[in-house]
């Protein structure tokens, strides 16, 4: 039993996603280049949100959450990774694994969540835009931040500690740059089979159920659009809530391979680039969709440009 409960506290050690040969040293400054790029990006989006008074609408306050979300998922897993690299060395506390599966599971509950809530937003807004003032009052759109934050916290809360209740006595290598669920069960002792069955079950249903949402509203959207008879409307209503099925095709895609297909159909190469890619890649694109196919956000980027003095005044 001693040396059960010693095994449970000891640390952990991260394999890492690169060596220290030449090709892993440019994809790990590539790497950099990206994290930065998703942290001005969220930062400037949020930045812009907040100062500009025509981006004070439910739509840009719900994106304001996501772009919270997506900084979080870069913080929690990035930087590890990269002190790591320049140590040369991979351990992480059980704390610190603890705290980095607890916060990451938060983030991606609440963030699936949050998308399937803001489809609700553009259904109601392209469906019934004379009563939108009042299904996305401000009332509404706390309760949705609130409920889309809770649910994270909920999720979290109940899988981190029943994944650390399994004692961890054989080895301590996790085979991921970072403290995962499914990668850190492949190194109980204990049988985890019918853990991982309830944890797959829970996937599809936590993900299945905001995918259904979202199908449900973009339908009702696409038929309305369609029956739109002008075309600068249409192009508007296309325009605002692609940008949105983008993100939820980049956030759903990996997650489901994550969390829904089992695990003995991954392998850790998988996982890695899986996990990368939605707590990398997708974190830095979500800002750039927006602002860059959303001319509400370009307007007040070129406001703030024009206000530092880094464009001419007219």
């Amino acid at each position: 039993m001693g040396d059960s409960n010693q095994s449970v506290t000891s640390d952990f050690t991260l394999m890492g996603l690169l060596s220290h040969s030449g090709p892993h040293l440019v994809l790990f400054s590539l790497v950099a280049v990206i994290f930065t790029m998703g942290l001005l990006g969220n930062a400037i989006l949020l930045f812009l949100i907040h100062t500009d008074s025509r981006l004070h609408t439910p739509m840009y306050f719900l994106l304001s959450q996501l772009s919270l979300l997506d900084v979080g998922f870069l913080l929690v897993t990035i930087p590890k990774m990269a002190a790591n690299f320049l140590q040369g060395e991979g351990s992480i506390s059980f704390g610190g694994c603890a705290a980095q599966m607890f916060f990451l599971m938060l983030m991606g509950v609440s963030e699936g969540v949050l998308l399937s809530l803001m489809s609700y937003d553009r259904y109601v807004a392209v469906c019934h835009p004379l009563h939108y003032p009042v299904l996305m009052r401000r009332q509404v759109c706390l309760l949705v931040v609130g409920t889309s934050w809770l649910s994270g916290v909920l999720v979290a809360s109940i899988q981190t500690s029943i994944t650390l209740h399994f004692p961890y006595c054989a080895s301590h290598t996790v085979d991921h740059f970072f403290c995962e669920l499914p990668a850190l069960l492949k190194l109980s002792c204990a049988d985890t089979s019918a853990y991982e069955l309830s944890l797959s079950i829970s996937g599809v249903l936590i993900l299945l159920l905001p995918l259904s949402l979202i199908t449900t509203s973009y339908s009702h959207v696409l038929r309305a659009v369609l029956c739109m008879h002008s075309a600068e409307t249409r192009h508007k209503a296309f325009t605002t809530c692609s940008s949105h099925i983008t993100v939820v095709g980049l956030f759903y895609g990996a997650a489901m391979f994550m969390y829904m297909v089992p695990g003995t159909y991954h392998s850790p190469q998988q996982d890695n680039v899986v996990s990368l890619f939605y707590s990398l890649v997708t974190p830095t694109l979500n800002p750039l969709i927006y602002s860059l196919r959303n001319r509400e956000v370009q307007m007040a980027l070129v406001k703030v440009l024009g206000r530092a003095g880094f464009m001419s005044k007219r």
